[in-house]
């Protein structure tokens, strides 16, 4: 398998505080990485790491490297073109106070597209995409901010997508939201890996096991086991604390 990217001794500190501590990872073209662990285990930190949203936060401090395609993602001192190359879903999502309509098409205008056509066509595909079009198509125009939870996570990801990103990362994307609408954002998720990689945060065991290729088991800023679903899940594991969480003895 082709490498999407490739994390060489990622060191994160937040003062003098050490979250991650110099971790390895290579994740694969068109896979569904799952991460999970316990709290403050570093998962959020790797992700937002991973677009470089580390650099808004004032005492953090990341070290160690990260590419994309094989190429350094701290090479161009603008990280601006990274985020549309990987884009980010937050745990608890709210919709910009706008419409819908300027809610998905607000990073293409940003960008410098101004053919009403293409913003129209680009607001569609993503969310159709996202499985939110069919509820949303009759009140573009209204305020994104009073959709229900699940439709503005699902709101989220339609305004990720319409970067075209190539990597899209979720962190806890499940949180507060009803089974129903995360089946269908799963569903979604199953039909987006087709074009492309997906990392995902995860506390939800069952989520990991239904959605990843592979698993990766976080504790203390480390990796403690990464392997296929297949035998991650039925035991097949490096350190016993991976079975231990899994099993829901701790967390």
């Amino acid at each position: 398998m082709n490498k999407k990217i490739e994390i060489k001794n990622l060191t994160v500190n937040y003062g003098t505080k050490d979250v991650i501590h110099k971790l390895n990872l290579d994740i694969y073209q068109n896979e569904v990485l799952a991460i999970i662990g316990p709290a403050n285990s570093g998962k959020s930190s790797l992700l937002r790491s991973l677009n470089r949203m580390m650099d808004f936060h004032p005492t953090a401090k990341v070290s160690g490297d990260i590419k994309l395609d094989g190429e350094s993602i701290y090479i161009d001192e603008d990280s601006t073109f990274l985020r549309r190359r990987i884009g980010m879903v937050s745990p608890l999502p709210v919709g910009l106070p706008m419409s819908i309509r300027e809610n998905v098409t607000y990073a293409p205008r940003m960008a410098g597209c101004k053919d009403q056509k293409e913003l129209d066509f680009i607001m569609e595909d993503c969310l159709k995409k996202a499985a939110l079009w069919d509820e949303v198509k009759d009140r573009l125009d209204g305020l994104a901010t009073k959709l229900s939870g699940g439709q503005q996570q699902r709101l989220t990801i339609a305004r990720a997508l319409s970067h075209h990103p190539e990597v899209l990362c979720l962190d806890e994307f499940s949180i507060a939201i009803d089974p129903v609408t995360t089946m269908k954002i799963e569903a979604v998720l199953h039909e987006l890996k087709k074009n492309m990689t997906i990392v995902m945060v995860t506390n939800v065991i069952n989520q990991a096991k239904r959605l990843g290729d592979r698993t990766a088991m976080m504790l203390h800023g480390s990796i403690l086991d990464l392997d296929d679903n297949e035998k991650l899940f039925n035991g097949v594991v490096k350190d016993q604390r991976t079975k231990e969480y899994i099993e829901g003895l701790f967390g």
